[in-house]
């Protein structure tokens, strides 16, 4: 049964100290498998792109089980327009529902509802709905399943994913909904802090069947995020956007190392502490850039840009792309503490490479840092430190050397647009 993530948290007092956690990649990721044609009416959302697009649709080789590459293959949930997310809160009898099963819900909405619409620019309309506001009590107690730092292929965990559509059929019509969330009583299992057990099914061909729809695309999270600086009512809930974002067919960003390859600049790289923000490439992945937005920079010599907020919606350059191939380009956007993007504590231009021929989980995405070595500019609990303070600023430029391409920062004007060069040799 293909997953997403595993992950394992320091234990509490380290990771108090330390908010870089040590992440374990696997070899087993979300989207191994795809779902047979025709056996959902879900799907991934159309790239928006022009004729001066297509160097720009980099791809990764079969063997990439969740690849970065454009467009996302079948078998995911769309992700613009109205999607609706069945959440069904679970509990067990050795580990009864801790408060009321509509107080779970509601440590996730609507905060999750305004992060998709805000990231989105309101062209993902996410609606969770809950046809059962009590708990739903699991036929096994949580020990019995034997689930353990989310390992899906544990035969217990194929049991609770059976069992829990078996006991949701009756009053849920599976047909009526996109994917699916489990709420699991946060007594279930071990603190976060301890160990993480949130996990995403995505484009699962071994899922069980109800009401004739495979449930291919499914989100579970369990214990709360809560590091006990006070923030969790502002930030427990980012588990979900994160996880979500894999049923949209977005990978994991942090790797063995934890998240020092891409840092806070995504939520699929930290999902704990500060509100963060998508990248731009996701932001095209999912279909929430129109293709005016991006620019394919396949030209010799220099061209200029003027850049745009990632953050802000409306018109404008967003996202640069100077592909290096088939496989592989920079990515270039302008981030701005605006938005979704709370923890930004050094506005520029941010310099990435996406590499479709990289797996979920072992680095796809790697930021530039303008300032290595620094220390960041932030000081904000739960945020990578080191790459806060990435972006290029005013004078300031990208070099790759080898391959004779330069992204230059030439100003900034007084609606906090930024001019970019960029030059191919």
């Amino acid at each position: 049964m293909p997953w997403t993530r595993r992950r394992i948290r320091p234990r509490r007092a380290a990771a108090l100290a330390s908010v870089t956690a040590l992440t374990l990649a696997v070899s087993t990721s979300a989207g191994t498998e795809r779902l047979v044609p025709g056996t959902t009416t879900a799907g991934p959302t159309a790239v928006a792109r022009s004729d001066t697009h297509g160097a720009c649709q980099i791809s990764g080789g079969p063997a990439v089980q969740m690849s970065e590459g454009l467009p996302t293959p079948g078998g995911y949930s769309r992700s613009t327009g109205t999607v609706r997310a069945l959440t069904l809160m679970i509990d067990f009898s050795d580990a009864p529902g801790s408060g009321s099963a509509r107080s779970r819900f509601h440590e996730f909405f609507p905060q999750t509802q305004d992060w998709f619409r805000t990231s989105s620019y309101g062209r993902l309309d996410y609606r969770p709905e809950a046809p059962i506001p009590d708990w739903l009590r699991m036929p096994k107690s949580f020990r019995a399943y034997g689930i353990e730092r989310g390992a899906p292929f544990d035969p217990g965990y194929r049991r609770l994913v059976q069992d829990i559509v078996a006991a949701a059929d009756p009053k849920v019509d599976f047909r009526e909904y996109d994917f699916l969330n489990v709420l699991v009583t946060p007594n279930a299992g071990p603190s976060a802090l301890d160990t993480v057990l949130s996990v995403t099914f995505a484009g699962n061909t071994d899922a069980p069947v109800a009401d004739g729809v495979p449930v291919a695309n499914a989100s579970f999270v369990y214990s709360r995020q809560d590091d006990g600086s006070g923030s969790f009512p502002q930030t427990g809930y980012r588990v979900l956007p994160h996880e979500n974002g894999h049923v949209f067919g977005l990978p994991d960003l942090y790797t063995q190392n934890g998240g020092g390859a891409v840092g806070h600049w995504d939520i699929m790289s930290e999902d704990w502490g500060a509100n963060n923000d998508l990248l731009g490439w996701h932001k095209w992945k999912l279909g929430w850039l129109d293709a005016a937005q991006v620019h394919c920079v396949t030209a010799p010599g220099t061209s200029e840009y003027t850049l745009t907020p990632l953050a802000r919606s409306g018109p404008g350059t967003k996202l640069l792309f100077v592909p290096l191939g088939g496989r592989t380009g920079y990515a270039v956007e302008l981030r701005t503490r605006e938005g979704n993007d709370e923890a930004v504590c050094r506005p520029g231009v941010l310099v990435y490479r996406v590499d479709a021929d990289v797996d979920t989980g072992r680095g796809p995405v790697r930021v530039y840092d303008a300032r290595r070595n620094s220390g960041g500019c932030t000081r904000s609990p739960n945020v990578h430190a080191e790459l806060s303070d990435a972006p290029f600023t005013a004078g300031e430029e990208f070099r790759d050397p080898a391959r004779d391409i330069r992204v230059r920062v030439l100003g900034a004007d007084g609606d906090g647009d930024y001019r970019v060069g960029v030059t191919r040799g």
